[in-house]
């Protein structure tokens, strides 16, 4: 069962969380980091992005960025911008996107979870990603930025999360500049506390990593680090857990993540088409955006034209959990065999546009001339990803978007 605990939180004044929270640090470049911390003296990207003050710096892997990232860290508690919590408490993290409000248990995963499989996956992950967390996390001894979980719904716990939402004001409530709105509240109640950790040690068997399997991987192994080093390790010490946020399944949506290419592999746009037709019905619709509304339903742009794809039966598989996603039938029947696109994370000739850039982007980037085809395609929902993190299966690169984005900041964890 999912061992997740209490943490003292490290917190913001309510009067400066706005401008301190930010968004993730791999959503966005150094330019763009520093553009968004312009004028913002407390916003977190100092630390997480720490490259936007070290002018020169053309490494933002280097030692340097990271002792800035450690002096920053010191600065913002000795200024009171973070400030700890004297008792473990567990949080309630809500976001609003398009009037719809998710809400999630914020406490410490188990390190020693994730090594059993308690904690589910469904990517890979990329070494070099996950060095760059780890040597962070090394030089601040905290979890600086949350990782993104769900877990299927637990009523007692929803019923907890209601009373304390309507029984309390948020601690912080604000909307970002994104138009998303982000809701927090410290529990207090003691007993309510040990009621979560209790139903989450006897209703939830497994977690699943939605968004962030990078941190997910490297504060597992910071964890396992530091036991090494630990010759008096009792298993209890703060570094065996991560932040995380938990979100019930039920109450989250994934967003398409659609595809563009850079060429037709030859094809002229006629016999491109013509060889769509042998595993699709193809189905010109026009120039008005057309958006898939099932499963096995996609659309294409090319040539100032929208198309309805319609997998045909016997090109996909329902009975195989990987078979029967459309990111597989796109590139078993054209990636791969008509544009000879094999390897997603490899290939300059695709890149990734998530849905809620929204199908207009495809199109411009498509009558750009910087890409020549775009593909959009039905989003994956919880119940596939929680069907292949069951079965143990990886999906395909670049398949979940999910939105909004956790802010960070709004609480960390120190590891001491």
């Amino acid at each position: 069962m999912a061992n997740v605990k209490p943490f003292r939180g490290l917190r913001p004044p309510k009067e400066i969380v706005e401008e301190l929270a930010c968004l993730p640090y791999d959503v966005m470049n150094s330019e763009e980091a520093a553009q968004m911390a312009n004028g913002k003296e407390k916003s977190l990207l100092r630390i997480t992005r720490a490259e936007i003050e070290c002018p020169g710096v053309e490494d933002i892997h280097s030692e340097t960025v990271y002792k800035k990232a450690q002096e920053n860290f010191e600065k913002f508690q000795e200024k009171g911008w973070l400030v700890q919590e004297e008792e473990a408490k567990y949080y309630i993290y809500a976001q609003t996107m398009n009037g719809r409000t998710q809400y999630g248990i914020v406490g410490g995963a188990s390190c020693a979870d994730y090594e059993k499989g308690l904690i589910k996956k469904h990517e890979l992950t990329r070494p070099e990603k996950e060095e760059d967390r780890m040597v962070l996390t090394r030089y601040l001894n905290a979890n600086i930025e949350p990782v993104f979980f769900a877990y299927k719904a637990v009523p007692e716990i929803d019923a907890i999360v209601e009373e304390v939402v309507k029984e309390n004001e948020p601690d912080y409530n604000f909307t970002a500049e994104d138009g998303f709105g982000h809701h927090f509240w410290v529990i207090n109640d003691a007993e309510k506390n040990k009621a979560i950790q209790q139903l989450f040690e006897t209703k939830v068997p497994c977690t699943y990593v939605a968004d962030g399997h990078h941190r997910t991987a490297a504060a597992a192994r910071i964890g396992l680090e530091k036991t090494a080093q630990n010759p008096n390790h009792t298993g209890d010490e703060e570094y065996n857990y991560f932040m995380s946020v938990h979100f019930p399944d039920n109450q989250l949506q994934i967003i398409d993540y659609n595809r563009v290419v850079t060429d037709l592999n030859g094809y002229s746009e006629d016999d491109f088409l013509a060889e769509l037709g042998k595993a699709f019905d193809v189905e010109k619709v026009g120039t008005e955006i057309f958006k898939p509304s099932r499963l096995h339903e996609f659309s294409l742009y090319l040539g100032g034209n929208w198309y309805k794809l319609t997998a045909r039966k016997g090109t996909f598989n329902d009975n195989d959990p990987i078979g029967v996603l459309d990111v597989t039938i796109l590139s078993n029947q054209v990636l791969e065999p008509l544009l000879g696109i094999a390897d997603l994370r490899t290939s300059k000739r695709i890149d990734f546009v998530g849905g809620i850039r929204g199908l207009g982007e495809l199109k411009k980037r498509v009558d750009s001339g910087e890409m020549k085809a775009a593909f959009a395609l039905y989003p994956v929902s919880m119940k596939q990803l929680i069907d292949i993190a069951d079965s143990g299966n990886i999906m395909p690169p670049k398949t979940t978007w999910f939105e909004p984005k956790l802010r960070s900041g709004l609480v960390i964890h120190k590891l001491d």
